[in-house]
């Protein structure tokens, strides 16, 4: 019993001590009211170098991070812009002890890594070598369903890997292939549990046998490794790769602004932005990686998801500045995603708002670049879309992308309800998605 208190002070201490380069960083709730303000704050956020956590648009409030030194200069130019604006969070690093606090606490209640029965519990957020290493035992213990393919290596040499479920090792060509990833963006740490419920589902409960015999899945878990460890050792809120070479101090590639779909129009060529797209489209080995994976199965991919944090939306290209600006089966995803979200909010927590679909240019910001983007293009008539999980806010009052413990199971078990929506709706329209 002593050995775990030490362990838990000693985390204690530890998390006092990090996040000192968030000090009196505030977190601003921005309201604009037409699309020329919109337009007008992102200049001021690139400009400034900020951290935009939700976009604003006329219909809904944005969430952007502002350092000390940068408030007035921010505030100022609100004012000029005729926006208004609230401070959700006066100090960010408060929030940031908290969750550090709140992990600790659960870490030392949980079973190690391991659930009861075979498996990752859903107590905690997992580190990438603790699910690096699930990914074989997965496929170690259950050989017949489950393959670990080694994709790739990231910047910082770490494995990109990802599990290929199937009940005949994907020989049967007239099976749809879902496509499932999570991580691109490496802050958003509670987008993890959902695939690794869904391999908990499809692999070790298996409990609607239809979704495994039907359908052939690739799950990838963390898409962004370095990323990921990145913003848990040093630097929470960080949200590209580690990509360096592009400037002397500043690091990184958004993955989510490098998939070949208007690359570069819509996006920073600012190293130092938290959206800059790189050197050219696919020059990051987190994308080819997807890149890979979609040319592989052509073919067959049915359903893309990538899974994101935070907003309680289903969105569908295209967020590009393209001409036709919607997809040609734009119905058809609109009919999808609705179904998905009314499948999400009948377990949803109670005091979480109602899923949105719709557009992402529309519901959020013009981007290029986007993963979900390019999967539309590549594949036209098949279903592509970026799910933003809810920000939650518990009693402990944390949110965005920030994890409180208590809702890393509901995370997992909520969305699977819609991504079973959405794969059942593969294997009853074969003919309508090729």
């Amino acid at each position: 019993m002593l050995k775990y208190i030490l362990v838990f002070v000693g985390t204690i201490c530890l998390s006092q001590a990090k996040h000192e380069e968030y000090i009196g960083h505030s977190l601003y709730g921005v309201q604009v009211y037409t699309r020329e303000q919109a337009n007008l704050l992102m200049e001021l956020v690139e400009r400034l170098y900020l951290d935009v956590w939700t976009y604003p648009n006329p219909e809904t409030e944005g969430l952007i991070l502002v350092a000390p030194d940068k408030k007035p200069e921010f505030e100022d130019n609100l004012t000029v812009i005729n926006s208004t604006y609230r401070i959700d969070t006066e100090n960010i690093k408060e929030k940031l002890d908290l969750e550090d606090k709140l992990m600790a606490e659960a870490h030392i209640k949980s079973n190690a890594s391991r659930s009861d029965r075979f498996g990752l519990s859903f107590d905690v957020i997992h580190r990438w070598a603790v699910v690096d290493r699930y990914l074989v035992d997965v496929a170690n213990r259950f050989p017949r369903v489950a393959r670990v393919v080694s994709a790739g290596r990231s910047v910082e040499g770490r494995d990109i890997k990802y599990l290929r479920l199937s009940t005949d090792n994907f020989a049967n060509r007239n099976k749809p292939v879902i496509f499932i990833q999570s991580l691109l963006h490496a802050r958003e740490w509670v987008t993890l549990p959902v695939t690794l419920w869904a391999i908990q589902e499809l692999v070790i409960n298996v409990t609607e046998q239809d979704l495994i015999r039907n359908i052939d899945w690739i799950i990838l878990p963390i898409a962004n490794p370095d990323g990921y460890e990145f913003s848990h050792t040093r630097t929470r809120m960080w949200r590209k790769n580690r990509r360096t070479g592009h400037h002397a101090s500043c690091v990184g590639v958004d993955p989510n602004r490098n998939y070949d779909y208007f690359w570069g129009t819509a996006s920073s060529r600012d190293p130092c932005s938290e959206t800059f797209h790189g050197p050219r489209a696919f020059s990051e080995p987190e994308t080819l990686v997807t890149r890979n994976i979609m040319n592989s199965f052509r073919t067959r991919i049915s359903l893309y998801l990538d899974i994101h944090s935070f907003g309680s939306m289903i969105l569908f290209g295209f967020a590009a500045p393209s001409p036709g600006r919607l997809p040609p089966n734009h119905a058809t995803l609109t009919s999808v995603g609705n179904q998905m979200a009314r499948a999400i909010d009948r377990v949803k927590w109670a005091r979480h708002p109602n899923y949105r679909v719709g557009n992402i240019a529309q519901l959020l910001f013009v981007a290029s670049g986007g993963g979900t983007d390019w999967a539309q293009a590549l594949l036209p008539n098949r279903l592509s879309f970026a799910y933003e999980l809810p920000a939650h806010r518990g009693q402990s009052n944390i949110n965005g992308f920030l994890v409180e413990p208590a809702f890393i199971r509901q995370a997992g078990f909520e969305t699977w309800q819609g991504i079973k929506v959405a794969a059942r709706f593969v294997v009853r329209n074969r003919e309508l998605l090729q």
